[in-house]
Parts: C-alpha cells; sequence; structure tokens
C-alpha cells in the first residue's frame, strides 16, 4: 500500500510524509512546488512535479504506485490573499481538489484524508467550537475548504470512496527532531512571523487589530502543534483503513490564547523584548475560536502529546535558526 500526498514539500504535508516513513509506510508526494521545497521532500518519498489538477499525471502515479490513499494537503492559506483573490482561492482549493477527488474515483482509490480548516466556522456562536456548528465561512478560503467538504460527502455517497477532513486551528512549531518546518517565504502565520522576528529576518511585526471583543482586543486561536496534527492525519488513515466510515474532525487543543497572549510567550522563550508594531484590523479574520475535539479523541484515539504554547515557540524557533544556517 502507498499513500499519496499531495503538497507534501510543503509545511504540513512534509511533516506527514516524514510521520508516515517512520511508520515505515510507502509514501509518493505530488507537489508543484510553488511554495514548498524539493529538498523537504525525504530520500525515502517519491517526489512527482506537477499540479494536482493534471488528472493524468496524478492518475498515472496512483496506478504505479498502487496507491490506496490519499491525503490531500496542497492549496492556498491565506485568509486575507482569499479575499483579494477569491477565484484564485476558488481554483487552487475547489476545482483542482475536485479533479483530484475525481482522479480517486476513477483509479479506485478509497482513503481519502482532505486538510480543511476551522475558517469553515467563521466566529461561532459557541466556543470550543463542535463539528456541529453551523458553518458560515467568513473568508473565500473558509468557503473554498468547505466546498470541498461538501464534493467529497457528495462523492462519498456516489462512491466506493470514504473520508476524513480534518477542520485544523492554528497550525504552528516543527518537527522535534529538525527535519522539516514551517519554511515558506512571506508566511503570515503569527508564530512563524515572530519567529522570523525575532531571528532577524523581519526588522518588526504587526498585531492586526486591538479592537476585538476580547480580554486584550487582539484575535484568539487555538494553536496546535505540527507533529501533532500529523499524528492526528495518520491515526485517521489507520481508521480508514480498519474500515471506518467517513467523518469530520476538529483538530486543536481546547484552548485559546489571543494575539499578545503569543507575543509574550515568544518574548519569554527567547528572553527579551523585539519589535511590534499596532496595525489596523486585517478582513476575513475571525474573533475567537477554539476547538472541541473531542470526536478526533473519540473516533481514531487522538492524544496530542506537545500541547504546550512555549514548546510550539521553542521547536518554531529551533527550525528558523535551522533555517538561517541553511540559507547562509
Amino acid at each position: 500500500m502507498t499513500t499519496l500526498i499531495t503538497g507534501g514539500a510543503g509545511y504540513i504535508g512534509s511533516h506527514m510524509v516524514w510521520r508516515l516513513l517512520d511508520a515505515g509506510e510507502d509514501v509518493v508526494v505530488v507537489d508543484r512546488l510553488s511554495t514548498g521545497f524539493e529538498w523537504a521532500v525525504p530520500a525515502e518519498a517519491e517526489l512527482v512535479v506537477g499540479d494536482i489538477a493534471d488528472q493524468e499525471l496524478v492518475e498515472a502515479t496512483i496506478e504505479r504506485r498502487g496507491v490506496d490513499a490519499i491525503v490531500h494537503f496542497a492549496g492556498s492559506i491565506i485568509v486575507p490573499e482569499s479575499v483579494s483573490d477569491p477565484l484564485g482561492y476558488y481554483l487552487n482549493n475547489t476545482v483542482k481538489s475536485r479533479a483530484l477527488i475525481e482522479s480517486a474515483v476513477r483509479t479506485g482509490v478509497e482513503h481519502f484524508i482532505f486538510s480543511s480548516t476551522a475558517a469553515v466556522y467563521g466566529s461561532p456562536e459557541q466556543v470550543p467550537v463542535t463539528e456541529e456548528e453551523t458553518t458560515k465561512p467568513e473568508s473565500p478560503y473558509g468557503t473554498s475548504k468547505l466546498m470541498t467538504e461538501l464534493m467529497l460527502r457528495d462523492a462519498a455517497a456516489a462512491h466506493p470512496l470514504r473520508y476524513t477532513a480534518l477542520r485544523y486551528f492554528n497550525v504552528a512549531g516543527a518537527d522535534p527532531q529538525g527535519r522539516t518546518g514551517q519554511s515558506t517565504k512571506g508566511a503570515t502565520h503569527l508564530i512563524k512571523v515572530a519567529s522570523e522576528t525575532v531571528t532577524g529576518k523581519r526588522d518588526h511585526m504587526e498585531v492586526f487589530g486591538t479592537d476585538y471583543p476580547t480580554p486584550d482586543g487582539t484575535c484568539i486561536r487555538d494553536y496546535i502543534h505540527v507533529s501533532d496534527l500529523a499524528e492526528a492525519h495518520y491515526l485517521a488513515l489507520m481508521r480508514l483503513r480498519a474500515g471506518g466510515g467517513s467523518i469530520v474532525a476538529n483538530c486543536g487543543y481546547g484552548r485559546g490564547y489571543s494575539v499578545l497572549e503569543v507575543i509574550d510567550a515568544v518574548k519569554k522563550v527567547v528572553g527579551r523584548n523585539f519589535d511590534v508594531r499596532i496595525s489596523g484590523r486585517r478582513a476575513g479574520d475571525a474573533v475567537s475560536i477554539v476547538a472541541n475535539s473531542d470526536r478526533a479523541k473519540r473516533e481514531f484515539g487522538w492524544t496530542p502529546a506537545l500541547d504546550d504554547l512555549e514548546t510550539i515557540v521553542s521547536h518554531a524557533l529551533a527550525w528558523e535558526e535551522a533555517l538561517a544556517r541553511r540559507n547562509s
């Protein structure tokens, strides 16, 4: 059995590649390297450079490698960018996902793990949010992911395809063994931006809005370590292979931190201040979103091992320093 990972040269995808290789699995990656890196794919995994919408390429890869499962990470992920370029996001995240799902159906792949997002909830009425919460995305990014969830639901009803859609909260950190991490230039993730500021790659960082209805006026998010997220994908895949049915599940820790609290945690880890500037709100940012992940724990036995903000920050900083050495 071989697992095909789309976007496996990127941040979360490369962690999943390593998790599967650590388990002795065979892995093939399809990535067009628009934001990913060839060096991020371990030598033990085959890299096929191409677009997931290239159905001839994807289906030939599935047939050649005997793929029985697809883990789909490829896509665009920046909320404000989706507001300014909605059609680009619907193309990259929705139209191309439709092509990939069709390729899975046509080649008989029965197991599909989808990288979804908490952005499908918008600003939920109940926090922590469960999967039963009404989905009302506030950005084209969230809508583009929700549309793919719906396509998977309908495809699974019509074909022998079973899926798990994992709704991520805010992913951060890096592989504790230092093998991979967030490497994309111009990344907008808060902990990544703070790490770049600390290491001198940015001369300052910005806080986008301090007038939200939260205790300190900044947005609140649930930060999950990327290695715990990769483990959730692995366990979800094992559940599908064991005959489990299609589900949607949240992946977060159930604890929220404000933007300012995260910045304070970074300052505590590094032991010094850095330049933080206040700016206005960004379009599409939800006020507060925290996960109820009981379903993931119940359905596939997910138990987070790195649920600690300072640990997440420490691993992110260690990777940033490793990147600086790589690029020097």
